[in-house]
Formats: structure tokens, sequence, C-alpha cells
């Protein structure tokens, strides 16, 4: 029988991260001597790999600038953590789902656009980093939407698209999870508004993380 899993999305999802990530962002913009984006701008490509976001951000520009704007951002949060600056408290009511979940049977893990050593210190950070069976991240697969990380995933947690859940707050995670023939259930808590997510894909929106176990019975 198939393990029932559970694949969640982390920044905008389990972490509220946008402070750090909107500081890394125009960082990385002055040093390229640019303008910083519009801050709605910058939370739209929130999930996505760096470089694909850097693409959304400057559709016009060559793609060694997105490189660049890309290397630098991670250079930028790189300087910010050790700085002890950075910012990624659990949303109210995640780590009481977390528990939850497990209660009832559910195996955990995390799909996101993160590094896999940004993830792994955040998950570190709240004492979650053994709760997770599965944890893929940008650095091993192709950006969301692409499903890779989401098979990849239900393959380490025996775990089949029937009995996965994946769990976001963009349109790029309700995107994959539905190419990777799981259920996508959003969230409304993060970066994109719930009739984007609907549009996307997800059989539902939850307002609050307590929702969650209900909405995926």
């Amino acid at each position: 029988m198939a393990n029932r899993l559970a694949l969640f999305d982390c920044d905008g999802t389990l972490v509220d991260s946008q402070r750090s990530i909107f500081l890394c962002v125009e960082d990385a913009f002055a040093r390229a001597g640019l303008p910083p984006p519009d801050r709605l701008a910058a939370r739209r490509v929130v999930g996505l790999s760096l470089v694909p976001a850097m693409q959304m951000l400057m559709p016009d520009a060559h793609t060694d600038l997105h490189i660049q704007l890309a290397e630098d951002y991670k250079t930028a949060f790189q300087r910010l953590r050790g700085a002890g600056l950075v910012e990624e408290p659990l949303f109210d009511g995640i780590a009481e789902t977390l528990d939850a979940l497990e209660a009832d049977g559910w195996m955990l893990g995390v799909a996101t656009g993160k590094s896999d050593r940004g993830l792994d210190l955040c998950l570190r950070q709240h004492g979650l980093r053994e709760r997770f069976v599965t944890l893929q991240t940008a650095d091993r697969h192709p950006s969301k939407p692409h499903p890779s990380m989401v098979r990849e995933a239900m393959a380490e947690a025996a775990a089949r698209p029937a009995t996965t859940v994946m769990i976001g707050d963009t349109s790029f995670d309700m995107a994959m999870g539905v190419a990777a023939g799981a259920r996508a259930l959003g969230v409304d808590w993060g970066y994109h508004p719930g009739h984007e997510l609907i549009a996307a894909g997800a059989y539902h929106v939850a307002a609050h993380p307590g929702e969650l176990l209900e909405a995926m019975q």
C-alpha cells in the first residue's frame, strides 16, 4: 500500500521569508547598477529557481545578466545569514499542522526553489529537519512548475500520485503538482492570490494551516 505524502513548498507556505527575499533581490539589482524591481513583481517570482526568476523580472535582458543577478542574490543571502539577519519565521499554525498530519499517518516532504543548504538551515532553525522524509530543491531539479521534484519526492517516500498532496502558495506549486498527477492544495497566506491557485489546478485554497488536514481527507 502506498504511503500518503504531504509535500510542502517552503517560502510563503511553511515560512514567511519575504523580507529577506526582498532585501537580497534589491541588493543583487543594486550591484548590477539597476533600479530594484517593484516588490509586487518580486513576490510573483518567489518559488521559481533563481535564474528563471531573474528572467521573469528582466525579460528583455541577456542571459548573462540573469545568471549574474542570480549569483549576486545568493551572495547577498549568504551575507545576510552570516550576519544573523535572515528572517524566516514559521507561519502561525504550521507547527501544529505538521503534528496533526503526522499523527494522522501522513509522511512529510518539501519541494522548494531554495538551495539544499538554504533549506537545511531553515528547517534546522525551527527544529524540523528530521520531520521530513524527502527534501527536493532547486539544486537538483529543473525549476517549478516542472514536475521533477514531486516525482522524486514520491519515489523517495514510496507514495503514488493519488496519495500525494502538493501544498503551496503559488501557481507554480499548483501546476507542478498537477503535472506530476498529485492533488494540488493552495494556501492563501503566501505570494499568489487564491484565484490564480485555482486557475493553476488547486482543488481547494486553505485560509489557515488548521484547514489543511481536513482538506486532505
